[in-house]
């Protein structure tokens, strides 16, 4: 299925150099000179090998079109995570790099969404929020506005991320798991 490099997001899985790739960083660049292009940073499905793209905007990419299943996550043994088809109770097992460091916000009984090609695990989706409890955060600074500024904070399970100077340890917060960005407190 043909996509213009514009429309390339973090996690799609293109066809590239015949091979399979995952979009993992982008960058939409309009110089003053020039047409606007598309930076992807692509990891190859296969052997993980990275690199750097420059797509022009109107260039189009093969989007690999992929199953999607919906699964739940069981318990994670070293390396390997295990998944459970919510329709016919068949246990998948993943390799933790296949989340990178999304894997950090996986907890038991969490549904998400498996993709494969022709049977084989390509990419995990989590939900896009998830609620996380704040378990350091660094003092507010005097004189800072509270609209402009954010301080670090750890989550429980060790994720740093910048939450607003309102934000103090013991409170639970919901993340964006696209970005780990503070999206809001949790009710």
């Amino acid at each position: 299925m043909k996509m213009n490099a514009v429309d390339i997001r973090p996690g799609n899985i293109i066809e590239y150099e015949k091979g399979l790739w995952k979009a993992v960083k982008i960058q939409h660049t309009q110089p003053g000179k020039g047409g606007a292009y598309m930076q992807v940073e692509l990891k190859n499905i296969e052997d993980n090998r990275k690199t750097n793209v420059r797509f022009r905007s109107a260039e189009s990419v093969e989007k690999v079109r992929l199953e999607t299943q919906d699964y739940q996550y069981l318990f994670a043994d070293g390396e390997e995570l295990t998944f459970m088809d919510k329709e016919t109770y068949e246990q998948v097992i993943v390799q933790k790099d296949l989340l990178g460091d999304q894997a950090a916000f996986l907890t038991d009984g969490m549904d998400v969404i498996l993709e494969t090609h022709e049977g084989r695990p390509l990419s995990v989706q989590l939900p896009q929020f998830v609620e996380a409890e704040v378990v350091e955060a660094d003092a507010v600074v005097k004189g800072q506005t509270a609209s402009a500024s954010y301080k670090p904070a750890v989550l429980d399970n060790g994720v740093r991320i910048m939450v607003p100077p309102h934000i103090t340890s013991g409170t639970r917060v919901i993340v964006d798991t696209t970005d780990f960005s503070y999206s809001k407190r949790a009710d």
